[in-house]
């Protein structure tokens, strides 16, 4: 008689890449609440490092923490106007609404937003409540390209584009400019579509600003393989289709195998 196979245990997974699966929380957050002693495991004080499974009861501040079963990998693509807040409520002002807050509730209690843009900017945004998702996309950030819609005060000279394709940033470091192509303008404003790798919006406008540019707005229109839509007005969210996010992810895996 065949002896029937033990049961698989199920794996453990660190407490703090846990809860911020579950969007209750940051890496760094979550161990934080560990030293506080805010965090039990089976009724014992969490320690760092501490791993638990899916049988493992855990308490925050006395409060079982559900263990529900995370959104499969949800992540949204915002359209956010420049000025306006993205995931902090506390920074809002009167009438204003943190883009994270009109994101779905079912979705996560915690949005954590991708290599955002500097606040007098916009443009696309991604967000999602799975933490560690978050940090991986953070990562990739650096080596995935992006398109950038650029404001600028009167025409570009020869030289200044010419700066600004050689990617020289103010602190020594370069970008990988692939592309600066007017787009057009009306009056005196001239826009400037921008392609680099590895940009962030903040490092872009400094490449303007280094060639003596005055730069009115930057607008991110596109990360990796993830484009604004057109049909997403500002203020306006879309949730990335499966196979957008895996689109997403493979790049995120393809631009890792193809790093230095």
């Amino acid at each position: 008689m065949r002896k029937s196979a033990a049961p698989r245990a199920e794996p453990a997974e660190r407490l703090q890449k846990v809860l911020a699966q579950l969007g209750l929380a940051s890496r760094r957050e979550a161990e934080a609440w560990i030293r506080a002693g805010r965090l039990t495991v089976n009724g014992a004080p969490a320690t760092l490092g501490v791993r638990v499974r899916p049988a493992d009861q855990v308490r925050l501040d006395g409060r079982v923490v559900r263990r529900h079963a995370a959104p499969q990998l949800r992540v949204f693509a915002c359209h956010r106007s420049p000025g306006a807040t993205l995931g902090r409520p506390q920074e809002e002002g009167p009438g204003e609404s943190a883009m994270a807050s009109r994101l779905p509730s079912r979705a996560g209690r915690r949005f954590i937003a991708v290599s955002p843009m500097p606040r007098i900017d916009g443009g696309l945004e991604l967000l999602t409540s799975d933490g560690a998702l978050a940090l991986q996309l953070q990562r990739a950030a650096h080596r995935l390209e992006s398109e950038f819609s650029v404001r600028v005060r009167g025409e570009l000279t020869i030289e200044q584009r010419s700066g600004i394709l050689s990617g020289v940033l103010d602190r020594g470091t370069a970008l990988v400019v692939e592309r600066c192509e007017s787009a057009g303008g009306e009056g005196a404003n001239r826009w400037y579509s921008v392609s680099a790798r590895g940009g962030s919006g903040k490092d872009v406008r400094q490449l303007f600003e280094r060639q003596a540019v005055l730069v009115s707005r930057v607008l991110r229109t596109r990360f990796g393989p993830v484009t604004l839509a057109r049909t997403i007005g500002r203020g306006q969210f879309r949730e990335l289709t499966r196979e957008q996010t895996d689109a997403l992810l493979a790049a995120m895996t393809d631009s890792r195998s193809s790093s230095p």
